[in-house]
């Protein structure tokens, strides 16, 4: 008898377990629309934070060109200002002055097409190209500042 009230109660137990374990299908759908509502909200912010991001980058692009754009013309400046300097100078010493701002002006070019040709390729590249394009435009600045003062000797 302690047996039968035994595996009676154990069945009781587990049935009763069972029972209020199990979600009814009506709570299933209504769990699983709130998830995929949840899905399609997580959706759009990621949606509008990748067009914060992309137009944030445009935008600094667009602004890192304009003033790439606005030194390499200050420096073709400079280099017209030199070339008019140098057809004041002496014979011998102009040509190796012409020579020297023949190679600054190719420099200046090929910033130019470099800045025109970047083309979008991720986060990390942009940040190198960057750091690598105003290095290089420094230098020029530098190379062009320095060729002043020689010429102006």
């Amino acid at each position: 008898m302690k047996n039968t009230i035994l595996i009676l109660a154990a069945t009781v137990f587990i049935a009763g377990t069972m029972l209020t374990s199990c979600q009814s299908p009506a709570k299933k759908v209504e769990n699983a629309k709130d998830k995929v509502q949840e899905a399609k909200e997580n959706v759009v912010e990621a949606k509008e934070d990748l067009s914060k991001a992309q137009n944030d980058s445009v935008t600094e692009y667009q602004k890192f060109k304009k003033e790439s754009e606005e030194r390499i013309t200050a420096y073709e400046k400079n280099i017209a200002e030199l070339k008019a300097q140098i057809a004041k100078e002496k014979k011998e010493s102009k040509a190796k002055y012409d020579k020297k701002l023949a190679e600054l002006e190719q420099k200046n070019s090929e910033m130019k097409k470099r800045l025109e040709d970047y083309k979008d390729e991720g986060k990390d590249k942009w940040e190198s190209f960057k750091l690598k394009f105003n290095n290089d435009l420094d230098e020029l600045g530098k190379a062009l500042k320095g060729f002043t003062v020689k010429s102006n000797k």
